[in-house]
């Protein structure tokens, strides 16, 4: 059987160079997107007068039988026909005759590469958005129920100041804020239709790139026929937003794994998303956290993989981006499903705000609230408050106890100070509602971030 492009060629290739060059066996994920094209590129031929109706309408429903085969599991991709281009080409020439042969007509593999790629870039960079909004719904509801729940804040995995447990959960949610306008950011960026450009110089047909763009809703076509068929920016971008977005997810992961730990006991995970020890029956292990944390590493590889392979690249088309593809696919359904089980996790996960609490009542959490205490109502400088108070927690340490235990004529001796009213100043509970400058992690402000992130995501829904 003769090549599509085998005209200038003699000798048949060979089975190796067949199973080395074809990209079928992967891009036929693109197929959607690459009978969307063709009919499109067929609408605008038939505009332009290349095609007549007749021979329109015979494509269009040709590819339509094409598509209602795949759907079924009906139709064969063969390796011989390389890439999911030329297989949809092959079928269509078996349908409909020679008529087929036109479509390929103002138009390249290149060009249709890079639409079927992005197009399939675009809508999975909408449906990672959708997800990361379902996550941040589920993290808002836990912390609007823990506003007033004390915990350690920590800094160097030490106890540093008490926090209320709903103000981590926003700094959780802050950050997938960001990854949904990193996506919404790098969808604006790529949102220029590539089609209709051919090879890499433009096409001597007089294509209608802007009507085509227009019917697709995309913002206009590109500029520059070169660029268009040599970049991969789009996916490159989408491999760096998945990248950051699993980096998060990693560090989430991290504490939930620490957090479910007997040293810890702030939360137990649900049965339903944790696993047993083949030898030790009491073993209840945080897995999927555990996995979240190494599959970031997958999607960093990708992100990797791709920027090497860009990286020497010539203009214009090269047949080195064949390898494009795989590394987007994986970490899309990387991202995807990361996202869902997370949201899972953290829906169905018990939290103990009791050992929260006991917890925040270990490693001097309102030591900070001492040397402010001194600083603002006996004046004296910082950083010489800084220097009493951490001899009043040695001396706290020394007997075991945690400087909220010292009494007031204990503090005062070393300080040097009348400290009266200086217990109530040490109170947990009164020093995370002190910290109520903006951003801080009184319940009030707390209270705010949740109310602005809620107002976000109604505006990212309703947008």
């Amino acid at each position: 059987m003769e090549k599509l492009w085998g005209g200038r060629f003699d000798g048949q290739n060979s089975n190796l160079l067949e199973v080395f060059n074809a990209s079928i066996g992967f891009d036929k994920e693109l197929w959607e997107y690459d009978i969307l094209g063709s009919k499109v590129h067929a609408k605008m031929l038939f505009g332009i007068g290349v095609l007549d109706e007749k021979e329109y309408i015979a494509i269009f429903d040709g590819l339509e039988k094409i598509s209602d085969r795949i759907k079924k599991n009906e139709f064969e991709f063969r390796i011989y026909d390389e890439d999911i281009h030329m297989a949809i080409e092959s079928a269509l020439t078996q349908l409909i005759g020679d008529t087929a042969k036109k479509l390929h007509t103002a138009r390249s593999r290149n060009d249709q590469i890079v639409f079927d790629f992005k197009m399939y870039v675009l809508e999975h960079n909408q449906i990672i958005r959708q997800k990361i909004l379902d996550l941040s719904d589920i993290l808002l509801d836990i912390a609007k129920e823990h506003t007033e729940t004390i915990m350690p804040g920590m800094t160097h995995l030490q106890h540093a100041q008490p926090v209320n447990f709903g103000f981590h959960m926003v700094a959780w949610c802050v950050n997938f804020k960001r990854d949904y306008q990193r996506f919404c950011d790098s969808y604006e960026r790529n949102n220029y239709f590539p089609l209709g450009v051919g090879a890499m110089a433009g096409t001597p047909y007089g294509n209608n790139r802007e009507e085509m763009a227009r019917s697709l809703g995309f913002i206009a076509p590109t500029l520059n026929a070169m660029d268009t068929v040599s970049q991969r920016d789009f996916a490159l971008d989408l491999l760096y937003d998945i990248s950051m977005l699993m980096m998060h997810i990693s560090r989430i992961a991290e504490e939930l794994v620490l957090w479910s730990s007997y040293e810890f006991r702030f939360i137990t995970l649900s049965d339903m998303y944790s696993t047993g020890s083949s030898i030790m029956p009491q073993k209840k292990n945080p897995d999927v956290p555990e996995l979240l944390r190494g599959k970031s590493g997958r999607v960093f590889g990708n992100l990797i993989a791709l920027l090497t392979v860009m990286k020497g690249l010539p203009l214009a088309y090269n047949k080195d981006t064949q390898e494009d593809k795989e590394g987007v696919f994986d970490s899309v359904n990387t991202a995807i499903i990361s996202l869902d089980i997370l949201k899972e996790v953290l829906s169905t996960m018990s939290i103990h705000t009791e050992n929260m609490a006991n917890m925040a009542n270990i490693g001097h959490l309102t030591a900070t609230d001492l040397a402010d205490f001194l600083v603002k109502e006996k004046n004296i400088p910082f950083r010489e408050a800084h220097h009493i108070t951490g001899k009043i927690v040695a001396f706290a340490e020394k007997k075991g106890l945690d400087i909220t235990e010292l009494n007031e004529d204990e503090i005062s001796d070393i300080a040097s100070f009348e400290m009266k009213g200086i217990k109530n100043i040490l109170n947990l509970r009164t020093s995370m509602n002190a910290r109520d400058s903006l951003g801080g992690t009184a319940s009030i402000r707390t209270k705010e971030q949740i109310s602005y992130l809620e107002k976000w995501l109604d505006g990212c829904k309703n947008g």
